[in-house]
């Protein structure tokens, strides 16, 4: 019922080697097959997914297809480590980066018309400000100008949402997140259905060398077997909460695509299958308030993570690299597979606790 775990750097070589003979462990090895396989085909792909050494190993894999003097469209709400190396790439390579609001389709078509090939980046929802972005027609604006599209699809998780179904190249995961779900490995993969652009990402591996290893590997392969359990139950207690939070005295603001009163609620229900199971909260009282919140919750875990068993709290402006259009008061819940009710009072109460404080 188990994948092996093989821990051998080394095969046993031939001078006639069959086209999947083993040749040394940074090129391949069999406990990543299992794996990449099931990956693959969660994202509908024809091809087995690459599983790289840590997700912003695979983000940076996946920058390497934007050219040398191309043009590179990101969501200016990316992750903040996408946009760090992104913005470090563009310099090295003389690439041209635009970030934009993924959100504002228009804006972002126009942007695209005017480039020569442009590669667009999505993310959808955006981390953390939620942004649901329209990939179909982006990704049909991106291809008309000759464009590659790539979505980064951690958050939404291929349960619901399949960006190659609406038009991406590739796609790609922290596997650390969702799909292993146990906070306790760091691990990213990439999924083209393109032949080439997969040899292209492989060859990159192959040479520099972020490699996951057997364990974890066999680890995430473990995390998967739950994926469907866990974000069933974590995306319905997401929507509740959320619906609790936008009614409480103590919220200024709540956001998640499930909400009616997100702005991209319809486009949400039209494109996913799910709605995920990430909130923002932002507290009445500021940044002193929201940083008291996350300091008083006893269920709720103060971390920078997400998609694993337990709720996470944090206020994201805390880290520097975060962007400055964050609001320094916005709070990121991931919300994990506790009971609704437990996380409810725990939240209320140190959200209560704060406004009073301030």
């Amino acid at each position: 019922m188990n994948a092996p775990v093989v821990l051998s750097s080394t095969y046993i070589g031939t001078d006639e080697p069959s086209p999947d003979h083993l040749l040394y462990a940074r090129y391949g090895t069999e406990t990543w097959v299992p794996l990449e396989e099931a990956i693959g085909q969660l994202e509908g792909s024809a091809e087995r997914a690459l599983v790289f050494g840590s997700g912003m190993a695979a983000i940076s894999a996946a920058l390497t297809l934007v050219p040398a003097g191309g043009v590179l469209v990101m969501p200016r709400h990316s992750y903040n480590t996408s946009l760090v190396a992104a913005r470090a790439y563009a310099e090295q390579r003389g690439v041209s980066l635009i970030e934009v609001d993924i959100a504002d389709t228009d804006a972002v078509v126009a942007v695209l018309d005017a480039a020569e090939s442009p590669t667009l980046w999505i993310e959808s929802p955006t981390n953390p400000m939620l942004e649901v972005a329209d990939i179909r027609a982006l990704a049909a604006a991106a291809h008309a100008r000759g464009g590659r599209v790539i979505v980064d699809n951690t958050f939404a998780t291929p349960l619901a949402q399949r960006p190659l179904a609406l038009g991406a190249d590739v796609v790609v995961h922290s596997v650390t997140k969702y799909l292993a779900g146990h906070s306790d490995l760091v691990m990213g993969a990439v999924v083209a259905d393109d032949p080439q652009l997969w040899q292209a990402l492989k060859s990159h591996r192959d040479v520099h060398g972020a490699i996951a290893g057997p364990w974890e590997a066999w680890l995430a392969l473990r995390g998967i077997r739950t994926l469907a359990l866990r974000v069933e139950r974590s995306q319905q207690t997401a929507l509740e909460l959320a619906t609790r939070l936008e009614a409480h005295p103590a919220v200024a603001e709540v956001r998640h695509p499930g909400l009616a009163s997100h702005p991209q609620h319809e486009l949400a229900r039209a494109q996913m299958t799910g709605f995920g199971s990430i909130i923002t909260v932002r507290p009445h009282g500021g940044a002193e308030a929201a940083a008291a919140v996350a300091r008083s919750v006893r269920l709720w875990v103060p971390g920078t993570s997400l998609g694993g068993v337990e709720s996470l709290i944090e206020r994201r402006r805390r880290l520097p690299s975060e962007p400055t259009t964050v609001p320094d008061d916005l709070l990121r819940l991931s919300v994990g597979i506790e009971h609704v009710d437990d996380l409810a009072d725990d939240l209320f109460a140190a959200l209560e606790a704060a406004v009073r404080g301030h």
